[in-house]
């Protein structure tokens, strides 16, 4: 299954989803890729850091525009992802299309005070691990999509 995850800036809350889901989904065949409707044009550098401190590879990782997935020769998504903050007042971006939709936002750590970033990134980090690991426990390939997509809902209200 592709994942889509998407936010504004596609700098930090989308790329860390990116990384989790591909570290931990590859055995389930998952692949996910991450873009922003107003990408930021280059990852947050706290987004690295944090990736680089827990071993992944950031080699591959970077800012980019949803326009990348729209066209006929990007990969068929089977869900897309919004992780944009619900009490932020983000614009979240429409993925049009028949894939699965979730939303599971999370506050904009890079929009925290200088001092308190590092908190915020590791934070932002651990909510969505454990909606990527409560996604994955559903076993999402053996569920239809009339049972999948109130799981999902759930998912996004994990704190």
């Amino acid at each position: 299954m592709n994942i889509l995850v998407l936010c504004t800036g596609n700098s930090a809350r989308s790329i860390l989803l990116e990384a989790i889901l591909n570290r931990i989904g590859q055995a389930r065949g998952i692949a996910a890729f991450s873009a922003g409707s107003r990408p930021a044009g280059a990852v947050h550098p706290r987004s690295l850091r944090l990736l680089t401190a827990k071993g992944y590879d950031t080699a591959s990782l970077r800012s980019k525009s949803w326009d990348e997935f729209a066209g006929t020769s990007a990969p068929a998504m089977g869900m897309v992802i919004t992780v944009c903050g619900s009490a932020a007042g983000e614009a979240c971006p429409v993925w049009p299309g028949t894939p699965l939709r979730a939303h599971w936002g999370v506050d904009d750590p890079a929009a925290a005070a200088p001092e308190d970033q590092e908190a915020a990134f590791e934070a932002a980090y651990a909510r969505l691990r454990r909606r990527a690991e409560a996604f994955l426990a559903l076993e999402p390939d053996r569920l239809s999509r009339a049972a999948l997509q109130p799981e999902l809902a759930r998912i996004g209200t994990i704190a």
